[in-house]
Order: structure tokens, then sequence, then C-alpha cells
């Protein structure tokens, strides 16, 4: 990798532009915590958000913090992030509303606890040991009002789940405590790279820093394109919807395993559901549309598996917008075309757990250009001519 010009401190100049050592292309989660862990470096970020920080993925997702299910390249980062998750208060000064009673994934039938067992097994393979496979039993001690005809399930323990829109909040604001800034409200033009610097248009002004992140989340195509590395990114809006309030009956976060499902009940009653449904998402406009017949799908799912969900009265559903990669695993690295940039987008709908992680991770490549953890299987190269 090519060495980063010098650092300049952060300043705004008389002439409309300001000055940072990275300037980062949103203001979701990752952007945020990328500026953080720079910021505790002593390198001085500056964020663009074209709208708020949690306005879009990050903001309105599940909030599920989980090692559960990752793809196995995403499996050591998640294990990573986790720790994190655990001590979060001493990285933002906020609990971020982190509780951990773990997650679980339910086996409707014997071909789910197969599939659930072989999972498992593959996770011990590659020596990971957080996923375990527990019967009927065990099962019902956990989830008591789960559907009688469950066999059993997968769990990770140490799981559990967060508030999206506190968590980014959190960061941001830890972010700026350390000093980054922050340009909210106005949207990105394109970088440019100009000598030894990138330069990127906000509103009248225009801000310049020898390393760039592209941190766009559902828009981050568009920027990866214009540094010359084309990528194809789906955008999608998950769904979710909530119930009003219920008495307690679910501690765990719950999924499915050949359906698709999230669920968790919060601690004033009401219940979250989603998992993955997808309504239809129009980025230009900001906007999203509800697909109630996936919808309704959702619902039935959530009613199979805890009966007593027949009654239960959904009072709101929402999607938000992000970006979806055809392998569904994240872009995370240097840019394989353009000089002191670096990516972070696709996280395809599973991305809230490991927003701690990937700003340390793109920190460490920015500041030493190297990582310990394994990233490879993430770079924006895997879709390039020839990949």
């Amino acid at each position: 990798m090519a060495a980063a010009a010098p650092l300049t401190p952060l300043a705004a100049a008389p002439d409309g532009r300001w000055l940072a050592d990275v300037v980062i292309i949103g203001g979701g989660l990752h952007g945020c915590s990328t500026a953080l862990n720079l910021a505790r470096r002593g390198v001085k970020a500056l964020v663009i958000e074209k709208d708020y920080p949690g306005r879009h993925a990050s903001g309105v997702n599940a909030g599920g913090v989980r090692r559960l299910g990752r793809a196995l390249p995403e499996v050591p980062l998640s294990v990573a992030s986790m720790e994190l998750w655990h001590t979060i208060r001493d990285l933002v000064d906020d609990d971020c509303g982190f509780e951990s009673h773990g997650q679980i994934k339910v086996a409707e039938t014997e071909a789910d606890l197969e599939i659930l067992r072989k999972r498992s097994a593959l996770l011990n393979s590659h020596g990971f040991a957080h996923e375990e496979l527990i019967g009927q039993d065990e099962l019902r001690a956990l989830l008591p009002a789960v559907a009688p005809t469950c066999v059993g399930g997968l769990i990770s323990r140490a799981d559990g789940a967060a508030l999206p829109f506190r968590t980014v909040l959190a960061f941001r604001n830890a972010a700026a405590r350390v000093g980054a800034r922050f340009l909210e409200g106005v949207p990105a033009g394109m970088p440019t790279r100009q000598g030894d610097l990138w330069r990127v248009q906000v509103g009248d002004a225009v801000v310049e820093a020898p390393v760039l992140v592209n941190a766009a989340g559902a828009w981050a195509d568009r920027i990866a394109a214009a540094l010359g590395e084309p990528v194809p990114l789906e955008v999608i809006a998950p769904m979710l919807m909530i119930t009003a309030r219920m008495p307690a009956f679910v501690t765990p976060v719950v999924g499915a395993t050949t359906r698709t499902l999230s669920f968790k009940q919060f601690a004033n009653g009401t219940v979250l559901v989603g998992g993955g449904y997808r309504g239809l998402a129009d980025r230009d406009r900001n906007a999203t549309q509800l697909d109630f017949a996936k919808l309704a799908e959702n619902a039935g799912t959530a009613a199979a598996i805890f009966p007593v969900m027949r009654d239960a009265q959904i009072m709101r559903a929402w999607a938000g917008i992000e970006a979806r990669m055809p392998d569904d695993i994240p872009v995370i690295g240097p840019s394989g075309a353009a000089e002191a940039a670096y990516h972070a987008f696709g996280f395809s709908a599973h991305g809230f757990q490991l927003g701690p992680i990937v700003g340390s991770i793109l920190a460490e490549l920015i500041t030493t250009g190297a990582t310990n953890l394994p990233i490879g299987a993430f770079a924006v190269g895997r879709f390039g001519a020839g990949a």
C-alpha cells in the first residue's frame, strides 16, 4: 500500500476549505466508529453525513448484537467485536442499551436440527465454540412460550441486542469529544484526488484530506465507481414491525433456522419482529415503501414459533435503506484502484454488531497499513474483472 501523505491539523480555512487528516463519507455506525477510533489515535477525522447520523440502516435496524449464524469470513471479526460490546461503556461512555441474554436459532423440525448440528460442527472445526446445540428440554427452559413442536436450537449465550439509534449517537458524540468533526445535513460531492489530497465538495465548502473513507452505505457504490472500482451493490429496504405491550414471555433474541425471523421483546413488553423481509427502497428520494404481504408472512412465522403472538397487535412498521452485496458479506479495506482510500460498506443487513471492530480495523489500516484480523475476504477487488 502506498504511504499516505503527511497528516495536517484540522482547521477551517478562511477560503471555505475544511482541512482534516481523514475525510469519511457517511455518518452511520461504521463511519462514526472509524472517526472515533482515528481520533483516539490522534488522527483528526471529518465525517460528512447528508442527513443525520443513524438516519438509515445503522439507526433503524433490529439492534441484534450477534455472532450466531455469521458467514465464516465474518466470524473472527464478530468475535472480536463482541468483546468490545461487552465493555461498550468504556469505549463510548454509554451502554447503548446493550443487553446480553443470548441469541437462539430455533429448530422447528428434525431437519432443522440437523442443519444446526452441522453448523455447530463446522464452527468447531474452525476453532470457534460459541454456537452450542441445545435439545428440546433446554430450549423450553430458555423459551417457555415456544411452540411445543419445536425440537431444539442453536445458542450463542453471550450475544444480545442494543438500541441502534442510541448506539450511533453514542459513537458520534464520543468521536466528537475526542476531536472528530461532523458536517451534517449536506450531501457530499464525488471525491476527486488532486496531488496528495482528496477533495470533496460539501455545499459551498470543500473538504480536503490526505485520506478518504467510503462508509456511505446504500450510496457507497457511487463513490466506489468514482474511485475507479464499480461494485454490484443492491439497494434494499429491510422491514421491521413492533407490537403493543404484551406480558413478558421471552428474554433471548430468537431466530428461525429455515424461515426468516428476528424476534425480541423489550422490557416495556413490546415485541420487535423482523429478520430480513424487504420492502422497496428509493435511495434518490430517501424513501422506502412497505410490502404488507411480506410483513404478514413475517408475523405468521413469529406466531408459529410463539403461539402467544397470535393475539399481538402490530402498532408500527418501517424499513431502512441498506446496501447488500451479491455474496452477503461487506466490503472492508483499502481501495484497489485509488491511493489512500478505504471502504466500509455493503453490510447486507447484518453490520450493526460489527460496527465497533470495523472502525478499529480501518483506524489500524490508515495509521499502520495493517490489521491483525483477517479481512481478505472483504476486499473490494473480489468484484473486479476476472474475480
